[in-house]
């Protein structure tokens, strides 16, 4: 089972227990505004997304981590990695991407839990280049890809929904663990 754990959080595998802190956070309208294309999730929604993560986990040995606070063993979100198919013209690509509940914005979680997610990728599982996908105005999101050394590559449009994208990318020369 793979487990990261950075000073204040835990990267793990998705649990049962984890489905309703989930919802929670998926059903938030400030949480998804940036994410495809901007509706919130039910619990019948995110329970098949946790299920796509994990089936991604065994297709590709990579996936979306659960993240826990070390402290409290609370779920305050994901971090981690997918294939960003709904954007083929980036493809080949690994996406890097992360989504945290709103009482934990603001505090570094983030930065912290993509960092572990990016070393993971290029050091453990061996990939040479790794994308973040972002829509303009997200500033927050962009704050941390700059925090990883990602750098701005591509603008473009999102195929389905229309909204402008920006892709950023790091290769394992640029990476600072």
């Amino acid at each position: 089972m793979t487990e990261i754990q950075t000073p204040r959080l835990l990267l793990r595998r998705w649990h049962d227990d984890d489905l309703v802190p989930m919802a929670e956070i998926n059903a938030d309208d400030q949480v998804m505004r940036w994410i495809g294309d901007g509706s919130v999730l039910d619990p019948d929604q995110t329970a098949e997304k946790i299920e796509q993560w994990e089936d991604e986990w065994d297709e590709e040995g990579f996936g979306l981590f659960a993240v826990e606070l070390l402290a409290s063993g609370e779920l305050i979100g994901f971090a981690g990695l997918s294939v960003p198919e709904y954007l083929p013209e980036v493809m080949p690509a690994v996406e890097i991407g992360w989504r945290l509940g709103q009482p934990f914005w603001g505090q570094g979680y983030a930065s912290e839990a993509a960092h572990a997610a990016l070393e993971f990728a290029l050091q453990d599982r061996g990939l040479d280049r790794v994308v973040a996908i972002s829509r303009p105005g997200n500033d927050a999101s962009e704050n941390v890809m700059r925090k990883l050394g990602m750098s701005l590559e591509l603008d473009t449009v999102h195929p389905e929904f229309g909204h402008a994208l920006h892709v950023h990318a790091i290769d394992l020369t640029e990476f600072d663990a």
